[in-house]
């Protein structure tokens, strides 16, 4: 065994990264976490461990990977810049992968590990997705520190794109116009061993170098996953018609108006479903002693998780946390334009601790406490002009952190008990962001304030602004008397506007958690 002390694992943040930390530190490495949002890592559970190091950087940045490189013996490569990138993700993950080797050889580290997609690199019908996953462990391996790569296909668990990608045509369509590849062999491979792969390969002097495929027990295709979701769900059997005229672009289309996966992250998704993804071997079965998981039962796992509410990451998870500009107060003449704001507030017999709870549950299947049919038509438009709409829906029905998904809202900021503030990730001309800020007001008693605010982008953004304003009066006011009632408030004052620009209203500033309103 090759001996390993200290971990670098870059995307901490993401639907692999988040999971395969706890799982180490487990075992008793001391990890250091690699993500572009050291405020995201700060809250995970494992971030408190005494073995774990958050360090803050991007791949595309050289001199922050060498940085975080330094010291570690070895290295897990889980970036995929298909989120943050979108279309451009081949050339980002390809820059990516060559500051990942030259950080590796700096560092000298033992070995590096990378997960990558199963397909035939050479098959004439090769997605650009699949050949540019393949691509990264080329370059990672023709570097002098050993790399391993693994290669799997659809990962199987509560959170995954591909499963929620499943999960919601399932649930959604008793009957499904499929493209022809609904019908492709493929091996998917549950995500615990998926993490029982990555770990076992750590040190691993069998694993050091070598190119594994790793999938599940079965060989099956899209329409059979589609049958046994349906089973398990207690969901009738679905009807499933194949056609040749779908196209990947078309299907992501409609996978982006039916699920909450935009059409960015479907339409590689589904071209690489066009080839065969099955393992050539399994060797990896010699290297590492790995009880696998059948398609059904890994299925069942994931459901129980979501139902349990036990889901530890998932794909929205992934990206960067990129407050705009203009949220320090006083910076938009900088920022080149000016901010415009809502701004009301309450006091309400209820105490801070009271209201947080129905707060920090806004979203999802909840809904807004006010307006919700408004709320479902501003998500529809948005997934109709390509937004991410309401169905990310959120993590957990009850608790937040910073950089969670929230429907088409992300957390900027959490300070329990105290504020709450949401970017928008909707489509819209313009920057916004929602704050929902609690203080003390005597005994037993908490003021409510609830500010919008907009940094409009051009002619569109204004007028966006304006006619939108009396929807904003409305639905503010009506919010926080819903939540007052909610926290069971005897008595309240009347929801009044006031100016958010007030110095004393300007509480946050990125990476700080300040509590004064």
């Amino acid at each position: 065994m090759v001996e390993v002390n200290r971990i670098l694992v870059t995307g901490a943040t993401g639907y692999i990264g988040g999971r395969l930390i706890p799982r180490l530190l487990a075992r008793g490495c001391r990890v250091r976490a690699f993500g572009r949002s050291v405020e995201k890592m700060a809250c995970r559970a494992w971030a408190s461990h005494p073995n774990a190091e958050l360090a803050e950087g991007d791949v595309l940045d050289v001199r922050a990977l060498y940085d975080a490189a330094r010291g570690c013996d070895a290295a897990y490569y889980l970036v995929h810049s298909m989120v943050a990138q979108k279309g451009r993700y081949a050339e980002a993950d390809r820059r990516g992968a060559l500051n990942m080797r030259a950080a590796a050889e700096a560092a000298n580290l033992r070995q590096v590990i990378y997960l990558g997609g199963l397909g035939d690199g050479h098959h004439h019908a090769i997605s650009r997705h699949l050949k540019s996953r393949h691509e990264v462990g080329d370059i990672l391996q023709s570097g002098s520190v050993p790399t391993t790569v693994l290669r799997a296909a659809m990962i199987i668990g509560s959170g995954s794109a591909s499963f929620e990608i499943l999960r919601y045509l399932v649930e959604r369509l008793p009957v499904m116009i499929t493209p022809r590849w609904v019908r492709t062999p493929t091996q998917p491979i549950a995500i615990e061993n998926v993490l029982g792969y990555l770990v076992g390969c750590l040190g691993n002097d069998g694993a050091i170098g070598k190119t594994f495929d790793i999938g599940g027990p079965e060989i099956v295709n899209y329409e059979t996953l589609i049958q046994l979701y349906a089973e398990e769900a207690g969901l009738p059997r679905r009807r499933v018609i194949p056609v040749p005229v779908l196209t990947p672009t078309l299907s992501a289309r409609w996978i982006h108006l039916v699920t909450p996966v935009p059409a960015s992250i479907a339409l590689p998704l589904t071209e690489g479903l066009s080839v065969p993804t099955t393992c050539a071997d399994d060797q990896v079965r010699a290297v590492v002693e790995e009880k696998l998981i059948p398609c059904r039962q890994a299925i069942r796992t994931a459901l129980d998780r979501i139902l349990e509410k036990q889901v530890e990451t998932c794909w929205s998870d992934a990206g960067a946390l990129q407050p705009p500009a203009w949220t320090i107060c006083g910076d938009a003449p900088y920022a080149g334009g000016t901010v415009l704001n809502c701004g009301y507030r309450m006091v309400l017999d209820a105490s801070c601790e009271q209201t947080w709870r129905h707060v920090e549950r806004i979203g999802g299947r909840q809904g807004y406490y006010f307006g919700n049919g408004l709320w479902w038509l501003r998500g529809l438009l948005d997934r109709l002009v390509g937004g991410v709409g309401l169905r990310r829906g959120r993590r957990h029905p009850e608790r937040l952190r910073t950089g969670d998904a929230l429907d088409f809202w992300r957390v900027l900021n959490l300070d329990t008990n105290r504020r709450l503030t949401l970017v928008a990730e909707m489509k819209m001309p313009g920057e916004a962001l929602l704050d929902i800020q609690l203080a003390p007001s005597g005994q037993n008693r908490c003021e409510l304030r609830m500010v919008a605010r907009f940094l409009p982008r051009g002619l569109g953004g204004l007028v966006y602004w304006y006619v939108l304003s009396p929807f904003h009066v409305w639905i503010y006011q009506g919010m926080l008397k819903a939540i007052a009632r909610r926290a069971g408030a005897a008595r309240t004052t009347r929801p009044k506007r006031f100016d958010p620009e007030d110095r004393r209203a300007c509480a946050w500033t990125p990476g700080t958690s300040t509590r004064v309103l």
